[in-house]
């Protein structure tokens, strides 16, 4: 198979790679496996791609798999902005990598969890 079942069904992994996305959007660095990683990757840069083109079609298409939670609230005069996690990756993230052309993630390597020696990394934005 070309993708990782990661000891969970097909919905609660589906799930699972929709959550940590999103959270990887949102907070721009998470610490996770490493196995969960480099699944997220793929679903990471498809969505910032998604982001730089920009139009009607991709902003739906992204939509489809970036949870709707709230990235950002922030006071701008008397208004009060709330900011979520798709508008964050098509205002923030698209305008950011708008001159590269893919690796959007860095993975670093960090000490096993403890508990089960799991190997544990870093996923962040570049």
């Amino acid at each position: 198979m070309a993708y990782r079942k990661l000891g969970r069904t097909s919905a609660q992994r589906k799930a699972m790679m929709r959550d940590l996305t999103t959270d990887l959007i949102i907070n721009e660095r998470i610490v996770t496996t490493e196995a969960r990683a480099k699944e997220i990757r793929s679903t990471t840069e498809k969505m910032i791609t998604l982001g730089k083109r920009g139009d009607l079609h991709a902003r739906r298409q992204a939509a489809k798999y970036v949870r709707n939670e709230v990235a950002d609230v922030r006071e701008e005069g008397e208004n009060i902005v709330v900011e979520s996690a798709l508008q964050k990756l098509f205002n923030d993230l698209a305008s950011r990598y708008s001159e590269r052309q893919g690796g959007y993630t860095r993975i670093l390597k960090t000490e096993p969890r403890r508990g089960d020696a799991a190997p544990m990394v870093i996923i962040e934005l570049v």
